[in-house]
C-alpha cells in the first residue's frame, strides 16, 4: 500500500471512529459501569471497579487545578471529577451526541464546550492542567507525534499532563470487543451495526520511552489488570506561538 493509500485508509478509518462514538452515547456509560455486555462476573467486576478507584487516585494526586483542558471528554465521566479542581475547565470532543450527555450530567457547572476532531483542532489558549482518558489508544501510530505536538502547544509553561487507558486485556476476561492483534478493532453496538476504529494497546514501559523521546519528563505506570496512567511535564518550553501545530 502506498503512503497516499495508507493516509487514504487512515482518514477512513478515523472518520468511522467518529462515527461509532456518535453512534454509541447513549450505552458508552455500560463499558465504565460494567453493565449488560460488559458485565464480566463479580470478580472481575469488582477488580475493574478498584482499579478505576485507583486512577481516580492517581489523577488527584496530579493535583489537576488552574485553567484545565480535557481532550476526549466523552459523556463526562472524568469531567465531574476534574470540575472541583479546576478555575476554569475547557472540553472538547468530537461528538455532539456525548458533548450533550455530558451537559447533562454536569448541569450547573460552568464548563465550556468545543465540538470538534482533535486531529484538526488547534487551540486559542494555553492550559495548566490537560486530561485525556481512554483516547491515547485511539490516536493512529502515525499521528502520535503531531498529537504530542498539539498537547505542547495547549500547555501553559509550567503545566501539567495526566493520561489514563486501557492495557491489553489479560487472557480469560471475556472481553466485549473483538481484536485481531492489530492497530484496529471491530466495534458492535447493541443494534448490531459494526465500525472499525483504531485501537492500540500501549505497554507502559513502551509508551513512557516513547513519550520521553517527544521532549516530555514522563512517568508512566500500570495497575494490575486493566489500566495505564500517566504523567507528563515538558523539559522545555517550546518557541512558537499558541495554537500552531508543527
Amino acid at each position: 500500500m502506498s503512503r497516499r493509500d495508507t493516509g487514504a485508509d487512515e482518514q477512513r478509518v478515523l472518520a468511522e471512529q467518529i462515527a461509532y462514538y456518535r453512534a454509541r452515547a447513549p450505552e458508552y456509560d455500560d463499558w465504565f459501569y460494567r453493565r449488560g455486555a460488559f458485565d464480566n462476573g463479580a470478580e472481575w467486576n469488582g477488580r475493574w471497579r478498584a482499579e478505576l478507584d485507583e486512577l481516580a487516585g492517581a489523577l488527584d494526586r496530579a493535583r489537576p487545578g488552574g485553567n484545565v483542558l480535557e481532550l476526549a471528554c466523552g459523556t463526562g465521566l472524568w469531567t465531574e471529577r476534574l470540575a472541583p479542581y479546576a478555575a476554569a475547565l475547557t472540553c472538547v470532543d468530537a461528538s455532539p451526541e456525548v458533548l450533550a450527555l455530558n451537559r447533562q450530567r454536569m448541569r450547573g457547572s460552568r464548563i465550556r464546550y468545543v465540538c470538534a476532531d482533535l486531529f484538526h483542532w488547534r487551540p486559542t489558549a494555553r492550559y495548566d492542567f490537560i486530561f485525556f482518558g481512554f483516547w491515547l489508544s485511539h490516536v493512529p501510530a502515525g499521528s502520535f507525534i503531531r498529537f504530542w505536538s498539539l498537547v505542547g502547544d495547549c500547555l501553559a509553561p509550567g503545566g501539567r499532563v495526566f493520561f489514563a487507558d486501557n492495557r491489553l486485556p489479560p487472557d480469560g476476561w471475556r472481553d466485549a470487543l473483538r481484536r485481531d492483534g492489530s492497530a484496529r478493532s471491530r466495534r458492535r453496538l447493541t443494534d448490531g451495526r459494526e465500525f472499525e476504529i483504531v485501537k492500540i494497546y500501549h505497554r507502559p514501559d513502551d509508551l513512557e520511552a516513547h513519550v520521553k523521546s517527544l521532549g516530555w519528563r514522563a512517568v508512566v505506570r500500570g495497575t494490575p489488570t486493566f489500566f495505564l496512567h500517566g504523567t507528563a511535564v515538558r523539559r522545555r518550553q517550546p518557541h512558537h506561538r499558541p495554537g500552531r501545530l508543527r
